[in-house]
């Protein structure tokens, strides 16, 4: 990782430098190096195309006619990007700001393997965040820059969203108390056995407030973990291990909630694999944000007295098995089968006791160092006010079939 440049009393700014006779007045600006924009232009461009494919696709495959399946994509494809990109200009201006080598989003397009046909962007950091201050403000700009237009964009779209009967079929995307806020207010009244059936500006302001969401995890170097580093400093990384755990212990508190429900109805565990279903997505997370924090730790992965690190791809094709199974059996309720799953599941929890993120005193999602200066209190109130969103967009199963 590049080091961040030395700050010298009295050199010369690092844009200026001296002309060649020496003369101290003779100061001639430095020309910065051109900003790299093909490939992300390009990238960007392939985005675009993904989604309003992926988005095309799925209404046509709801009914709409092709025409109304192309006015839907595009409006869909509009407002997602709008809002990514104010997230992603977001980081990009306050890096540039704090004088933080930082390159345009690099956005990823993910055509039908995700359901909103891209998996967002990323910005590659090239110097390190020298003080506390700056992370705060490189964090925290991302998620609300693109708040600032979510919200508004999901009042509008729910303010256009119609209601229909409630036929048990299709996904139904999660709630959060910031959505059923947004929903008393600008959405029409819901009354029971309908559901409302959002438009699709609303859709994609609702992806962008999942994104919102995940991003504000207060995880490694996401970027909740960025503020809460900033907030907390060092103690930020012990505070990450436990928020880290806490989402594989909440995939089974709500397996099991959701199982002892059926349960107490009469209708025992036939559903099993539906409640999985609902509830594979912090699972799934767990184990991807291991992946992240092995990829951008310092150490290749994480390792013990014991064994060699566990791996990113033993992590990455574990991890898609159970999730490539557990759809498979998505309505099955062979005890065989579920004992089966279960038992490939605790042989990966146990490989991660033993050399992978729930290791005691594993390093796998620290936080790089910053400066030790600590927040201002204005600037800690933003951190606060940052992280409280991700409480309000908190959605404890973001996807029901």
């Amino acid at each position: 990782m590049p080091s961040s440049p030395s700050d010298s009393t009295g050199s010369l700014p690092p844009s200026m430098t001296s002309s060649a006779d020496g003369a101290a007045s003779a100061i001639t600006p430095l020309r910065a190096p051109p900003l790299a924009w093909r490939l992300n232009a390009g990238l960007f461009v392939a985005t675009v195309g993904s989604v309003f494919a992926t988005f095309f696709l799925m209404s046509a495959w709801s009914g709409d006619g092709t025409r109304a399946a192309v006015d839907h994509a595009a409006q869909f494809t509009g407002a997602l990007l709008a809002i990514l990109l104010a997230h992603e200009f977001g980081h990009f201006t306050a890096a540039r700001i704090h004088r933080v080598d930082a390159s345009l989003p690099y956005f990823i397009p993910l055509p039908m393997l995700s359901p909103f046909g891209t998996m967002g962007a990323v910005i590659r950091m090239r110097s390190i965040i020298p003080t506390r201050r700056a992370l705060l403000d490189i964090g925290a700009a991302g998620p609300l820059a693109g708040l600032a237009l979510a919200l508004p964009l999901y009042a509008w779209g729910a303010a256009h969203s119609h209601v229909v009967p409630l036929d048990g079929q299709g996904t139904e995307l999660g709630d959060s108390l910031l959505l059923r806020l947004l929903d008393r207010w600008f959405a029409p009244p819901v009354p029971a056995g309908t559901a409302l059936y959002l438009s699709p500006v609303a859709n994609a302001a609702w992806a962008g407030l999942f994104v919102t969401m995940i991003n504000l995890l207060p995880v490694g170097q996401l970027d909740g973990g960025h503020v809460a580093y900033a907030l907390f400093g060092p103690r930020q990384n012990r505070i990450a291990r436990w928020v880290h755990r806490s989402m594989l212990v909440f995939f089974f508190v709500s397996v099991v909630s959701f199982a002892a429900r059926d349960v107490s109805a009469g209708f025992g565990l036939w559903r099993i694999g539906r409640h999985v279903g609902n509830s594979i997505f912090w699972l799934v997370w767990f184990e991807a944000l291991a992946v992240l924090g092995a990829l951008t730790s310092r150490a290749p992965a994480d390792t013990s007295a014991d064994g060699p690190g566990l791996s990113v791809r033993t992590r990455a094709l574990a991890t898609l098995g159970l999730l490539l199974v557990a759809s498979a059996l998505h309505d099955r309720s062979s005890l065989l089968l579920w004992t089966s799953w279960f038992g490939a599941l605790a042989v990966l929890v146990v490989m991660e006791v033993r050399w992978g993120a729930l290791l005691e005193g594993s390093t796998l999602l620290d936080h790089p160092p910053t400066g030790p200066v600590p927040l201002s209190i204005g600037r800690a109130i933003v951190a606060v006010v940052t992280l409280a969103f991700f409480g309000a967009l908190f959605m404890p199963t973001p996807f029901a079939l």
